[in-house]
């Protein structure tokens, strides 16, 4: 096999730009199908981007006998369910961030997925950027010395607009609130920049009171090399801020998460302001890693289902309270 052949289930918003087109681009890549419940728009996402065919029934395009592999961009209440029907019908999976709707449902994927001997990965593409890759290069390196603390501060002020709360605020569709949706990024960020997060404490809340789900999440976490952080999340808050800092003993790196600014590395020699700008579709270099592992059979993608967990884990650790509250 010299192509991996793309299935798509749940061809919408996240696919147009960030993901679909990657799959098109990639080495050694083919998108050949796509799902959506509403058949119009199947159809119309298939015209537009040029993909051979649709379907409106995910396991019509899974036992296609033209796709290789499956990509699930549902929202996280299906991902097990849809992970599991590719997974029974042998076909490795690609699924969207966060992995699912708890910890428990990750163990279950990866447990399906390791059943039916097919590879499973999820879509924290932020690892395989080059912005990012270039702070991990850094901080293995030792170029800020040995890592003292990592801190995370997010605001940003959210009202959804009358009627149907958006599906990434209601915690049966999406897991929790935004906290879930754009902290597990950063969460992950720092499980490959500086492994596996080994206690983690904190309390989540609502302040707002505009939607049941948690707005503001405060943490405190450590690492075993001796690492430790806190983060703050807050989504009726004024401003908007997105920010990380890393800091080591003879330096510090601070960047945003979610906009294309530049990385400032201050060291004892001077500050630093690196420019690494973003693709246009975003998850394409992710896509890359998972196609060549696919193809090669080496492994070479950087977001596996079991790091994917790990963050999916913390996520559960500090909503509980909001949610068992009452």
């Amino acid at each position: 096999m010299d192509t991996i052949r793309w299935g798509i289930i749940g061809c919408g918003d996240v696919t147009e730009v960030k993901s679909g087109p990657g799959f098109q681009k990639a080495r050694g890549s083919a998108l050949v199908a796509v799902m959506r419940r509403d058949a119009a728009k199947a159809e119309d996402y298939a015209r537009r981007h040029g993909v051979p065919r649709w379907y409106a029934d995910a396991d019509a395009l899974v036992h296609d006998p033209e796709v290789d592999a499956v990509y699930v961009a549902t929202p996280p209440s299906t991902h097990l369910q849809y992970a599991r029907v590719a997974a029974r019908a042998g076909k490795p999976v690609y699924v969207e961030k966060p992995m699912a709707l708890d910890h428990a449902e990750c163990r279950a994927m990866i447990d399906a997925c390791a059943t039916a001997s097919v590879p499973l990965f999820t879509a924290y593409y932020r690892r395989a950027l080059p912005r990012f890759a270039r702070i991990k290069a850094l901080l293995d390196a030792g170029a800020i010395g040995a890592v003292r603390v990592a801190t995370v501060s997010v605001y940003r002020a959210f009202s959804p607009a009358p009627g149907a709360l958006p599906w990434r605020i209601d915690p049966a569709i999406s897991g929790g609130g935004l906290f879930v949706d754009l902290a597990a990024h950063q969460l992950d960020l720092l499980d490959y920049f500086l492994g596996p997060i080994t206690d983690v404490s904190g309390s989540a809340a609502n302040q707002g009171g505009l939607y049941a789900a948690e707005d503001v999440v405060t943490t405190t976490f450590a690492w075993a090399s001796g690492v430790r952080g806190i983060g703050v999340w807050s989504f009726s808050a004024s401003g908007d801020v997105d920010r990380t800092e890393i800091v080591g003993s003879r330096g510090r790196i601070l960047f945003a998460t979610f906009s294309d600014t530049p990385v400032i590395l201050e060291t004892e020699t001077g500050i630093e302001a690196i420019e690494l700008p973003l693709p246009v579709h975003v998850q394409q270099p992710l896509i890359q890693t998972i196609v060549d592992e696919l193809l090669t059979g080496t492994p070479s993608c950087p977001s596996t289902a079991e790091s994917a967990a790990r963050t999916t884990r913390i996520i559960d650790t500090l909503l509980a309270s909001h949610y068992t509250a009452g």
